[in-house]
């Protein structure tokens, strides 16, 4: 096996986590942070740790089956912790975890994004919706040969 020399062993590590590359692993973690119920649950625990309930109760619209997926996904990953107290009935807590923390300034920033332009959104969306068949530029490919 060849030798690499420093500055090769770099470059081979940039290529190999290059979200732009199919094969890169970083395009699974992009997939699951960009998931709506990810955003929301991160966030929702901002304010410190939270029972399920309360989370259920947070979080309007999401599914039992959905929170507890996303739940022990963002575990896996690490992003949050689960605590389980002995007790009767058992109390099971969330929480952030310090790597969950530094994600959290880019999740809550999505958040507040997304809350004060949805009107502008819902107007572009409008315009674009109603437009005559004649203002609809056709999507077209690359030219080929």
């Amino acid at each position: 096996m060849a030798t690499r020399t420093t500055a090769q062993q770099r470059e081979q590590a940039r290529i190999a986590y290059d979200a732009y590359l199919a094969t890169c692993p970083a395009r699974q973690l992009l997939d699951r942070i960009s998931d709506k119920w990810v955003s929301l649950l991160l966030t929702a625990l901002t304010d410190g740790p939270q029972r399920y309930s309360s989370l259920s109760r947070t979080i309007a619209g999401v599914s039992q089956k959905m929170l507890t997926q996303t739940l022990r996904t963002l575990e896996r990953d690490g992003l949050i912790s689960r605590s389980v107290t002995p007790s009767v009935p058992v109390r099971v807590d969330y929480a952030v975890t310090p790597l969950g923390i530094s994600l959290l300034p880019v999740m809550q920033a999505i958040k507040d994004w997304a809350e004060t332009h949805i009107e502008q959104v819902a107007a572009a969306r409008d315009t674009y919706d109603n437009r005559s068949p004649a203002q609809t530029p056709l999507l077209r490919g690359p030219k080929i040969g």
